[in-house]
């Protein structure tokens, strides 16, 4: 929390970007201050907020022609004498002096930038590269009212302020959305317009205000596979699917500046953001900063493997940043993890990956930066440190950086960006010290731990079967397999009865005699943008199906294969290798370009394999290159999920079967009918790097973007309306107006007691997204499909729950909705119910909250560790929120979940060390009243709060508002009505 002399004005509405500030004098139509009021608790009194974007900006990538208007903003008459003084004062940046000329090499200058050596401030040199990036946000955007001089030195001071979770704020360059996310924050921002007009506000307020592109790949499903036409079948299925949300999306990309909409058929998010969207250097108006990058994808790290700080965060956020918030954060710790040695032949990026998560898991980074370093470093390919980045969530870490240096500008001129860019880009790092040079002698740094990794040690590997950081050397998968058939039901745990283990059921496959036992692969998926931004995995796979088709190996036709591209680039090398071919012949041809299975988009299997299983209890397996396996969510039927390389993929799919001994087993049998193993299909390190050098060509990168700008056909042929409001249709099963701001007023509801509360759902440890916003099918007979069915959509048009997040009927229906999920309530049995405590009534969750909502009853969720892990979906506390939840209490939250719940107006209280609902005799039966008091000024960041129970007990917990800018969000009922409160009062 600040110091009383921290206290600074919340600046709302019009004011110019920052970046652009440091240059030019501010735009006079500045908004009208508002003074929150005085806090005890450390006298916070808010942060400004600029909310126009400068008249000009350039990146490092071509973009869209015409696709991002610049942002004009109407005088505001009512406070005009208000700007000129602002105006004045604003003008005078507080590092002025440090405002430094980068000299072009021929003459000229590429334009300015603040210098950090210019401060001369040894600490400096001392700092993480990541944390550098913070300070060098905070001096560019210092203006004593949003940022103030208090903050620089905190940031500067990080060794000494970082233990002590001080919280600065952070403005990102940009915001990254895919589609599942994208469509319900343009539904928000939809919403907001039409709040800020009942308000008598200017609805033309609500724009984003920093660059921001979605790109649509999470609509894609596996429905056609091993067909040439896949690509084709699939898309226009898609298209027939998701033609409602796409053209809402196509309607908010003209309605709504500065956005940019990538269409479907592109590419995964990740894989587009890293090949073309990340500018690493922005030159905007002539002043130089970092590129950086909030997403509300948790795979947003990714770009960190080419040193541009992004990170995942939850819808809810990522729409304040889009409205000119800054971001209020805990300045975070930095794990140094040091690399050394290389590689051995064989052992490929993924298997570095998960050794990494494992290690990450093991050392505890929730909530840290980790940063990559060593000599270790020059052996690793940008591609394969991305891989690294990209699981940052898996590990926990806010992100898994990677300074930039040679490999980064190497990478950048391979994947089209220009020489005078790149040039520009090694100018202004080096120039401002954020650039590594291997050739010089290494610079101290302080980190706030330490870890080291030699690459030579990493070995093969898989994680699963139900979480990503359960990593199994694949030496030792055969006997890991079987303890998991011994061992009780859990993370590593099926509880087969032995004497049913070895069962194998015989069905009939299209006529084809087939079998199935338990651990047999039904999915074998190439996918995730983790691996598909790779070309040695990619490459590596397609190696691996080549050697098989020489030696007359074959997959199974009941395995349903799978290649999902994470962009255009990709089907263009492996056709350069000739080893798209190969692929095609052991099934994997293209399907389309998006997440597909990784993200449970993996279609229906064939009805004889689903029957196969279902009726004789088979736990079937799926192999996936993607990085989440948690149960439940790569398809409901196959109960044991594992990570693996691409390469893997294809060897596990050629054996059918996860049950098998790499090392002592034979694959298959050959056409010369002898015994082929694993090491006879494997390819080496060369063997792939040789393809890589030859088949992997800048050209491929320019080709796949140019065309990228010009869409699809489908995709133009869509028409939109121009309207900036948006007209709702009530009708609609996918678009419905929410109703967060239904009857707002201008003045915030402040603090709501929670009293008498009864637990909805106890839950135990990981309980995931994926549990409490499911984005995989509409079960038949669950509350989402009665209200679908009620309006006339047949079963098959049901789509899935992540492709209806535009609609907040049928994700309220869809809240804790997974098929897997295990409630206490139920006495061991699984699924999407619950008890309705006053009758004893055992209920699907929907009806049970709507029956609590009904006779005027708040609810609250009882929870383990880590809960809200996995994806960052704002639809995990957007539910609960429409659910009547009042708060969560758990031991511990992933990150990003915390921070939606609190966006949404939702009470994250933490249980204290070594206590859970079992140890306090809780068993949820009981009604919760939480002692919080009603006037905000009494409430502070991270105090214990008492909680007692209607049966005389009583326990204290931490309540998790991290931030005294949190608190605010709650004073107002969440982030969304903080923004529209202050847009509208900016103006009135």
């Amino acid at each position: 929390m600040y110091k009383a002399a921290n206290a600074r004005l919340l600046l709302r509405s019009l004011s110019s970007n920052s970046a652009a500030s440091a240059s030019v004098p501010v735009n006079p139509r500045l908004a009208s201050a508002r003074l929150a009021l005085s806090r005890p608790c450390g006298a916070w009194v808010g942060r400004s907020s600029g909310l126009v974007r400068a008249a000009g900006w350039s990146g490092t990538r071509p973009r869209f022609a015409g696709a991002r208007a610049q942002i004009g903003a109407a005088t505001v008459p009512a406070v005009e004498r208000f700007q000129r003084r602002m105006a004045t004062q604003a003008t005078e940046h507080a590092f002025k002096d440090i405002l430094t000329s980068l000299p072009k090499p021929g003459g000229g200058e590429y334009g300015k930038f603040y210098s950090l050596p210019a401060l001369n401030d040894q600490r400096i040199d001392k700092l993480p590269y990541s944390i550098r990036i913070l300070l060098e946000s905070a001096i560019r955007n210092c203006d004593n009212f949003q940022v103030t001089k208090n903050d620089v030195e905190k940031i500067i001071d990080w060794e000494n302020t970082s233990p002590k979770l001080a919280e600065i704020p952070f403005k990102p360059a940009r915001v990254l959305l895919q589609d599942f996310t994208g469509v319900p924050a343009v539904v928000d921002l939809a919403a907001m317009r039409d709040a800020m007009a009942k308000l008598g506000s200017d609805a033309n307020k609500i724009n984003p205000l920093v660059p921001v592109d979605l790109v649509i790949d999470h609509s894609v499903q596996v429905d056609v596979a091993r067909s040439q036409n896949a690509v084709q079948a699939n898309m226009e299925l898609e298209f027939s699917r998701n033609k409602e949300r796409f053209g809402f999306l196509k309607w908010g990309s003209s309605a709504f500046q500065n956005m940019l909409v990538v269409p479907p058929g592109s590419g995964i998010v990740h894989q587009v953001n890293l090949e073309y969207l990340g500018r690493v250097v922005f030159n905007t108006d002539g002043i130089l900063y970092p590129d950086s990058v909030v997403g509300t994808d948790s795979h947003t790290t990714m770009i960190d493997g080419l040193g541009v700080a992004g990170w995942g965060v939850g819808g809810i956020e990522a729409e304040a940043t889009m409205l000119g918030q800054p971001m209020s954060m805990v300045l975070p710790g930095v794990v140094g993890f040091q690399l050394t040695g290389k590689l051995r032949s064989g052992v490929t990026a993924t298997d570095l990956v998960l050794t990494v998560t494992q290690m990450l898991r093991k050392h505890g980074v929730v909530g840290k930066f980790v940063e990559f370093y060593g000599e270790g470093m020059g052996k690793l390919s940008l591609a394969d440190r991305a891989t690294i980045a990209n699981m940052s969530p898996e590990y926990g870490a806010t992100m898994g950086f990677f300074p930039v240096d040679h490999v980064t500008l190497d990478y950048l001129k391979l994947t089209g960006r220009s020489d005078e860019t790149v040039s520009m880009i090694e100018a202004y790092l080096r120039a401002n010290k954020m650039f590594v040079d291997y050739n010089e002698p290494p610079t101290e740094r302080i980190y706030s731990s330490y870890l080291e990794l030699d690459l030579d040690e990493v070995e093969p590997s898989m994680s699963g079967p139900k979480r990503p950081h359960d990593r199994v050397p694949l030496k030792e998968m055969k006997s890991d397999w079987h303890a998991c058939l011994d061992n009780k039901v859990g993370f590593k745990g099926f509880a087969v009865p032995k004497e049913q283990q070895d069962k194998v059921v015989k069905f009939d496959f299209h006529g084809q005699p087939a079998e199935i036992k338990h651990g047999n692969v039904v999915i074998a998926a190439i996918t995730s943008c983790t691996n598909t931004s790779n070309p040695s995995v990619m490459l590596g796979a397609g190696l691996v199906a080549k050697k098989a088709c020489e030696l007359g190996l074959e997959v199974k036709p009941w395995v349903k294969t799978s290649l999902a591209p994470g962009s255009g680039v990709v089907t263009k090398y492996l056709l350069q290798s000739g080893l798209q071919e190969y692929l095609n012949q052991q099934g994997f041809h293209i399907v389309g370009y998006g997440c597909t299975t990784c993200i449970g988009n993996s279609g229906d299997l064939d009805e004889s394999v689903s029957a196969a299983i279902t009726e004789n209890d088979v736990v079937a397996a799926a192999v996936l290159s993607g990085n989440r396996n948690f149960e439940g969510r790569v398809h409901p039927l196959t109960r044991a999920n594992y990570l693996a390389s691409p390469p893997l993929v294809v060897a596990y799919a050629l054996a059918g079967t996860v049950d098998i001994d790499f090392e002592k087993e034979p694959i298959g049998i050959g056409k010369d009918g002898k015994e082929v193993y694993f090491r006879d299909i494997w390819p080496s390190t060369e063997e792939i790097a040789q393809v890589v050098q030859s088949s992997v060509l800048p050209d491929m990168f320019k080709g796949t973007y140019e065309a990228i700008t010009k869409g699809n056909p489908m995709w133009n042929q869509l028409t939109v309306p121009e309207a900036s409001l948006y007209s709702w249709d009530s009708k609609s099963t996918y678009i419905h107006e929410p109703p967060y701001f239904k009857d707002m007023t201008m003045s915030p509801p402040g603090p709501s007691a929670v009293k008498d509360a009864y637990c909805l759902l106890n839950f135990g440890d990981s309980i995931t997204t994926d549990h409490i916003s499911p984005a995989g099918s509409i079960h038949k007979d669950s509350p989402a499909a009665k209200y679908l069915m009620e309006r006339g959509v047949d079963r098959k048009d049901f789509n899935s729950y992540g492709s209806r997040r535009g609609n907040d009927e049928i994700m309220a229906r869809g809240t804790f909705a997974n098929i897997r999920i295990v409630n206490k309530f139920l006495n061991g049995e699984v699924g999407p119910k619950t008890i309705h405590v006053p009758t004893g009534e055992k209920l699907y969750v929907f009806d049970a909250a709507m029956r609590y909502k009904s006779e005027g009853h708040a609810t609250i969720i009882l929870a383990g560790a880590e809960y809200g892990s996995g994806s960052s979906r704002d639809w995990a506390a957007k539910g609960p929120m429409l659910l009547g939840v009042k708060a969560v209490i758990a031991k511990s939250f992933e990150r990003i979940h915390r921070s939606n719940l609190v966006g949404m107006g939702i009470i994250p209280l933490c249980f204290k060390a070594g206590e859970d609902a079992d140890s306090l005799g809780l068993t949820g039966h009981e009604r919760y009243s939480i002692g919080l008091p009603a006037n905000l000024s009494e409430i502070c960041p991270g105090q214990d709060v008492t909680v007692t129970t209607d049966n005389g007990k009583s326990f204290t917990c931490t309540l998790r508002f991290d931030t005294e800018v949190e608190l605010a969000y709650f004073n107002h009922g969440g982030i969304l009505p903080y923004v529209i409160r202050n847009l509208a009062g900016a103006q009135n």
